[in-house]
């Protein structure tokens, strides 16, 4: 209400009330649908448009992504979130905003690499157990322990008594532990990557190609991005750039890797080698037709940073991955 109110022009003379589905708007005389659809990615945008059988005139959210904005434009549907900016026009009323954008977000100290990492292996059916997420993740027992212990007092993992026979803990939520892994995940700061120089006509048998090299030398890796979703969940008939985690986290050795596979450092290259974002991710890795890949929560949220295509792969991939 408070987003929505920011928003409308002074002179608009305007009536908010609370109605059955959200927020009901009068302006003018004429009363309209405002929905709350929480962190403002495309999928709670697809989620509200899909299972609603009235249309909300209007979204609210704390942002909006750039898929998020581009679907209600297609949709006609008015939008504003909590930093301002706002896309509305109905009757005599047409607001257009910028706003101002959201100021980094502090990740909460819980959420450390290791429960990340389960949190991954979760989502790729690793049973919640200690036993079995040592074996999934390559993490300590310590660590599985505290990571399953976060998840639980987080509500994204429940079990039905706290001990014996029906203390053994489950995912609550898959949608839900998605989407705060993904949150939780994005906010981690950028670490170091390197632009290497790759002529391939086909960015993927290239790839192959150089990952074979990588494997006669016992170097992990594993792509991510649009060229990970070929064999995950095809949703592009060419990927034009490819983005792949190695086992090096120092520039030093991304160099090095590039070197190894016979590729040289270039700015604007097009292909872009990063570190492993945590150990789990490099265990979770695995091959699809030859290509390695890796695991599909990283790189539903690697497809998230990738612009209005990269949302709609990333909800695809959610759709394609729930289904199997």
């Amino acid at each position: 209400m408070r987003a929505l109110v920011g928003v409308l022009p002074r002179a608009a003379e305007s009536d908010l009330r609370i109605a059955d589905r959200g927020v009901g708007l009068v302006v003018g005389g004429r009363e309209l649908e405002v929905r709350w659809v929480g962190e403002g990615n495309l999928g709670n945008v697809k989620a509200i448009l899909s299972n609603q059988v009235s249309r909300p005139d209007i979204l609210v959210a704390r942002h909006f992504s750039p898929g998020a904005r581009a679907r209600m434009s297609e949709e006609d549907i008015g939008w504003v979130d909590e930093t301002g900016a706002a896309e509305i026009a109905f009757g005599s009323v047409i607001i257009s905003r910028s706003g101002t954008p959201p100021a980094p977000r502090d990740r909460p100290l819980r959420w450390t690499p290791a429960v990340l990492g389960v949190a991954e292996a979760l989502l790729c059916g690793t049973k919640p157990t200690v036993a079995e997420m040592q074996k999934a993740t390559g993490l300590s027992t310590g660590s599985s322990v505290n990571a399953l212990r976060v998840l639980t007092d987080v509500g994204l993992l429940e079990a039905d008594a706290a001990r014996g026979r029906g203390s053994g803990r489950r995912v609550s939520n898959r949608d839900d532990l998605l989407d705060a892994y993904a949150l939780e995940a994005s906010a981690v700061p950028a670490s170091l990557s390197l632009a290497v120089g790759a002529v391939w006509r086909d960015p993927l048998a290239g790839l192959v190609e150089v990952g074979r090299l990588w494997d006669q030398s016992a170097f992990r890796w594993a792509a991510t991005g649009l060229a990970a979703t070929a064999g995950m969940a095809p949703f592009v008939t060419t990927v034009s750039t490819t983005e792949v985690y190695v086992d090096s986290y120092t520039i030093v050795g991304l160099e090095s890797a590039a070197l190894d596979a016979g590729l040289r450092p270039i700015e604007g290259g097009r292909l872009t080698l990063k570190p492993f974002p945590t150990v789990a991710t490099r265990q979770l890795a695995h091959q699809i037709d030859g290509l390695r890949v890796a695991p599909w929560p990283r790189v539903f949220v690697d497809l998230r940073k990738a612009g209005v295509r990269g949302e709609e792969a990333a909800e695809h991939l959610r759709e394609v991955m729930h289904d199997g």
